[in-house]
């Protein structure tokens, strides 16, 4: 059992998905049996430039879960510039935006509070900045 100083409280909460901008919009979608993955038909991929030989492949996974306004970020609100952003993995700067929204979620964005507030957060592996440098030159 941990002590009184010890204990922590989960106040706030944020989360982006695919087909649900927030947390409560994932458990709506849920309960009406919805998922946030979309679907493509050979016609769409081959319109999109898709090889016939990869639609063709069975390996090949016709669906995506892509996060609607990924391109939105405000860089100027978390004191980088334009370059710094664009250099910045785009999962960082989701993962920025969804460390706020949670601390908003908690009423603690933009307050100076005499207590600790901490935002616990979790990310997968990107090699996103591996391949921009690659890409890149340098």
């Amino acid at each position: 059992m941990l002590c009184p100083e010890e204990r922590i409280a989960i106040i706030g909460l944020a989360g982006r998905f695919a087909g649900a901008p927030t947390v409560n919009d994932l458990a709506a979608m849920l309960e009406a049996g919805r998922t946030g993955v979309s679907f493509f038909s050979d016609r769409e991929l081959l319109a999109a430039g898709i090889p016939a030989s990869l639609v063709a492949d069975p390996a090949y996974v016709k669906a995506r879960c892509a996060l609607d306004g990924a391109e939105l970020f405000d860089a100027a609100f978390f004191s980088l510039t334009p370059r710094d952003a664009a250099l910045l993995d785009p999962q960082q700067r989701l993962f920025l935006e969804q460390c706020w929204a949670a601390l908003e979620d908690a009423g603690q964005a933009g307050e100076t509070r005499p207590r600790r507030v901490g935002v616990f957060a979790s990310a997968s592996r990107s090699t996103y900045q591996t391949h921009l440098l690659r890409c890149l030159g340098e």
